[in-house]
């Protein structure tokens, strides 16, 4: 440590303090996001084992280090968010609010119910020119209804997203690196998962759980996300007559914005292909997405954030209710970068 900050001393006694380029060091350091060093006092937020009660604090403590930053990060955001709203949602509905799932109830009432409460159609679904639109109408829709959603490079193939149940201000957070439909998918488990009021944390490898209630939840959650998106009368109409192989699942996830992966996991749950063979194509499609550059800086940060939530940032700085470098803390950018955020913003950037 104190060969990294030679100063850290006389910053502790209030003697100076670290440049904005230290403080990041210092946030990569300890796997916490910058902001918490703008907080007037160490943040109130609970240990990241008691937001995940389902969850084992063994699998917790072995999750990657970026994994259990995104947590925190996360936990920041929904603090920030209370802050700039006062409190109050600030959605006219709160889902989480207005309705829950029980593990009793059949699959196909739970997608149903969810689909009737978000107003939107499966010809509407299908209508969307494109997966990267209807991933980006999906987000807009959840934000209507109280969600929260945020996106990063988890840097972790392995892990899809999580999500933090909040009373007032419920977060899911979303693995951008994977493919547009399978963050579609992630969305909707995770927002089965705020619907059963737990926190959960979606993998492609199974996670350990605290009971077998909490893995039945996790395995609903799933089948909630597949039924929601695609469900089980529009699945077999359109592939009717098609094999089940990889092709079909490819053909029939374009055509509804959809994981390939629950498409072919449908194939498997009807006994129509194996187990092997379904984590043979799953291996096989994730070995075909190849790491492509890191992209616009601007436009990730965008997509990470989401126009509403950097609307709301924006909007209290120039309501003179938060200062610059708070504006800064609030959407995790150095200073210097706020005037070309605000300009893109104004252009419309893509969220």
């Amino acid at each position: 440590m104190t060969a990294a900050f030679r100063n850290y001393a006389d910053w502790e006694a209030g003697e100076g303090g670290p440049t904005y380029t230290q403080l990041e060091n210092l946030a990569d350091k300890f796997k916490v996001p910058v902001a918490v060093f703008f907080f007037p006092e160490p943040p109130a937020t609970p240990r990241i084992e008691e937001t995940f009660r389902t969850l084992p604090d063994a699998v917790i403590d072995q999750l990657p280090s970026r994994m259990r930053l995104n947590l925190r990060k996360a936990k920041a955001f929904q603090l920030n968010i209370s802050e700039l709203c006062g409190g109050i949602n600030p959605a006219a509905r709160l889902i989480t609010r207005d309705m829950s799932l029980k593990v009793q109830q059949p699959i196909e009432e739970m997608a149903r119910k969810v689909r009737d409460y978000l107003g939107v159609s499966i010809e509407t679904q299908k209508d969307w020119a494109s997966s990267e639109f209807a991933l980006k109408q999906w987000r807009t829709i959840l934000q209507e209804v109280g969600v929260f959603t945020f996106k990063d490079a988890f840097q972790a193939s392995e892990f899809s997203g999580f999500c933090l149940t909040d009373p007032v201000f419920p977060i899911i957070y979303v693995n951008n690196t994977n493919a547009k439909n399978r963050q579609i998918f992630t969305l909707f488990h995770e927002l089965a998962h705020l619907l059963f009021e737990t926190s959960g944390i979606d993998s492609f490898k199974e996670l350990q759980t605290n009971s077998a209630n909490s893995k039945r939840i996790e395995v609903i959650c799933n089948a909630f996300a597949a039924e929601f998106l695609l469900p089980a009368k529009e699945f077999a109409r359109a592939r009717q007559g098609l094999p089940a192989n990889e092709e079909t699942a490819s053909q029939v996830a374009a055509q509804y914005h959809v994981s390939r992966e629950s498409i072919f996991r449908r194939f498997v749950d009807a006994g129509e292909v194996t187990s092997a063979a379904y984590e043979a194509a799953v291996k096989h499609w994730a070995d075909g997405r190849k790491e492509g550059s890191s992209g616009n800086y601007y436009n990730n940060m965008f997509a990470y954030l989401g126009r509403t939530y950097i609307s709301m940032a924006l909007g209290a700085f120039h309501q003179n209710r938060i200062s610059e470098s708070q504006l800064a803390q609030y959407l995790n950018v150095k200073p210097k970068n706020l005037s070309a955020i605000e300009e893109r913003f104004i252009r419309g950037a893509a969220a």
